[in-house]
């Protein structure tokens, strides 16, 4: 690559072109005769769309191409949602830039911007997440839940369309797009955890990439990044990936410990644990937290699902 450019790998939604924008236009400001090209990128996730996340399977299914445009030498770095990125890197990449996190919850939009607890018993909610439908249906079993698969784009016309009464998605993405607005109501991580990394950008690079790193290192929220991290190493710990109902998000405290909350679930709901932890990171929590966890019934949950 020139030394005066940079390309960044994205894929074509427009949420992920915002995001690849916003670290575009960051970029330039920050480097004025800096050349930055977005260049998308399809990846299997993108191209499956009848299917589950849970049932498709496999870690990558919205990274591995971009990946390995990166190790090709195809583009520079790539811009991630976090709560899309595997928890193990290949080899030869790092994720090293979290971005700050923002709007890290899941929410709620719903026909007559009705509130969770107001829709009628029976309605149709749809959501493309196993994660958060355990915990949906743990707080309203009265509820139809469906799978929902797509951009935010797609998802919000299925609604309009009457295919479903509500929907659940990223509150980040919402925001991000400029569809605030369609926000019923925001889900407390205490009634429904959200995935490891959620809210916050992650950007992967090669590790031997110095003048990347360099570059892009201005960008780096060091509250977000020892929040991430906490809850990448409870994710880790537990093996889990999008066939598995984990959820979790850590805080970072005015006193400099991280309070961590975990959730792990059969895939019905039926048997739903939450506990949470509090301690410096440095005694890493996120994993103490999985740990305590396992031992406290999670590991048969897992077993049960994973069959390992």
């Amino acid at each position: 690559m020139s030394a005066d450019r940079l390309v960044i790998g994205s894929r074509g939604s427009r949420l992920a072109l915002w995001q690849a924008g916003f670290v575009k236009d960051s970029l330039l400001r920050k480097y004025p005769g800096l050349e930055v090209e977005v260049r998308v990128i399809k990846t299997r996730g993108d191209k499956i769309l009848d299917v589950a996340l849970s049932k498709v399977g496999g870690k990558g299914l919205f990274t591995k191409e971009l990946e390995q445009a990166i190790l090709s030498g195809g583009v520079d770095l790539a811009v991630h949602s976090m709560k899309d990125l595997p928890t193990d890197l290949p080899e030869g990449l790092v994720a090293g830039v979290v971005t700050r996190r923002s709007h890290g919850s899941d929410v709620l939009v719903s026909r007559g911007d009705l509130a969770f607890r107001d829709l009628p018993p029976g309605v149709r909610v749809g959501t493309g997440s196993l994660r958060r439908r355990v915990q949906l249906r743990a707080l309203r079993p009265d509820l139809e839940y469906a799978d929902l698969r797509g951009n935010v784009d797609t998802r919000l016309k299925k609604l309009d369309a009457g295919v479903y009464d509500a929907v659940v998605l990223a509150e980040a993405g919402l925001v991000r797009l400029g569809l605030a607005g369609r926000i019923a109501e925001v889900f407390p991580p205490g009634q429904v955890a959200p995935a490891a990394g959620q809210g916050a950008l992650a950007l992967e690079y090669r590790e031997d990439d110095t003048r990347t790193a360099g570059l892009l290192a201005f960008l780096a929220d060091s509250k977000t990044t020892l929040e991430v991290r906490a809850e990448r190493r409870f994710l880790g710990t537990l093996g889990g990936g999008c066939q598995v109902p984990i959820g979790v998000r850590a805080e970072l405290l005015p006193g400099g410990d991280l309070h961590v909350q975990g959730m792990i679930a059969d895939l019905d709901g039926e048997r739903l644990l939450r506990e949470t932890i509090t301690g410096p990171p440095c005694s890493e929590p996120g994993r103490a937290l999985a740990e305590r966890m396992l031992d406290s019934g999670g590991r048969e949950l897992l077993q049960e699902i994973t069959g390992a």
